[in-house]
């Protein structure tokens, strides 16, 4: 049986969420262990109906809030749901770890804890796109602000390796985020990015613009975290927009109520397709371990998402498949 730790402490609505969440993941057969304060979870279990199997209780009686300095509060606080929850996994007590919480203490405490795969310059948040014609995986999604060449390239390498193995698709297509499709386009450092993507033994498509990402025009898009988390932030703010405003015409009059009301299947329909929380968390690619960070306003439904997806990638065997990308001619450092 899979076992996935889980920072119970983690998200704007936790633990209701994280413990609902885990309940839901539970009954189809996934091990779950609630990372934070055990009687704060326990007082929570009694009011879902009592302990399920399958699910138990780790003690961490720190918890890393969303406002604190990420790097500083890795290393000292070693009671926190974040840093507890981590360790399981480096211990082989669970197989991999998922939180809600701190993006930025997610990030650090994995480097401290698990360390980056050989090879790896620097690890990258993963973020699944709901594109019509199929998800496409955003990275990195804010977690290097700034990179290099060479941080880009392997970034490259990591998310075909895991499109490939958890997402299921064979030689996937891999674009570089520009503002032209031109090799000549963009800053130096994504100049020289494309000529070493060129060189490749990846299915490198080229640059691509933003726009080219929803067309579904690559199954990978790779970029500098400040960019990629600046796409990932007004694509979902796009897609919140655009509901609103669909919701609104279709309740404006009589007519529009009407039409809304035949239209009403086929938008629901539409919604579950866009919709971010269906694929529950991102992976955080290049650490020894599988780690998944899930939005801060999770709901219930959004972590059961991220602990099937992080099972899904444990039995997929995720791990092994990014130790093999090919870092040693990347000019990383071992």
């Amino acid at each position: 049986m899979t076992a996935i730790a889980l920072d119970a402490m983690g998200g704007d609505d936790a633990p209701a969420a994280t413990v609902r969440g885990a309940i839901e993941a539970a009954r189809e057969g996934i091990e779950v262990a609630l990372v934070g304060e055990r009687s704060v979870l326990e007082a929570e279990l009694a009011r879902s109906g009592g302990t399920p199997p399958g699910v138990r209780i780790e003690q961490a009686s720190d918890v890393i809030e969303m406002g604190e300095h990420a790097a500083i509060e890795a290393r000292r606080r070693r009671d926190s749901s974040i840093y507890v929850g981590l360790s399981l996994v480096r211990r082989g007590e669970a197989d991999a770890f998922v939180s809600a919480g701190n993006t930025g203490a997610v990030f650090a405490t994995a480097l401290v804890v698990l360390g980056r795969l050989r090879g790896i310059e620097r690890p990258a948040l993963g973020a699944l796109l709901p594109v019509p014609a199929g998800p496409t995986l955003l990275l990195d999604a804010g977690a290097n602000a700034e990179c290099r060449p060479s941080h880009l390239v392997q970034f490259a390498h990591l998310g075909s390796a895991y499109m490939a193995t958890v997402v299921g698709v064979p030689n996937p297509r891999v674009g570089l985020l520009n503002i032209g499709e031109e090799p000549t386009k963009g800053t130096p450092v994504l100049i020289e990015t494309h000529e070493e993507l060129a060189k490749s033994d990846l299915r490198f498509v080229g640059n691509v613009e933003g726009r080219d990402v929803f067309r579904g025009a690559v199954d990978v898009v790779v970029a500098d975290g400040f960019t990629g988390n600046v796409m990932l932030k007004l694509a979902e703010g796009l897609i919140e927009m655009i509901f609103t405003e669909m919701r609104s015409v279709a309740s404006s009059s009589l007519r529009t109520r009407l039409g809304g009301a035949l239209l009403r299947p086929a938008l629901r329909e539409m919604s579950t397709r866009l919709d971010y929380r269906k694929y529950g968390a991102a992976p955080l690619l290049g650490v020894e371990g599988p780690v998944f960070v899930a939005h801060g306003r999770s709901d219930a439904g959004t972590i059961a998402n991220a602990i099937r997806t992080a099972a899904g990638a444990v039995e997929r065997g995720m791990i092994a498949a990014l130790a093999a990308v090919p870092t040693e001619r990347l000019g990383s450092r071992d």
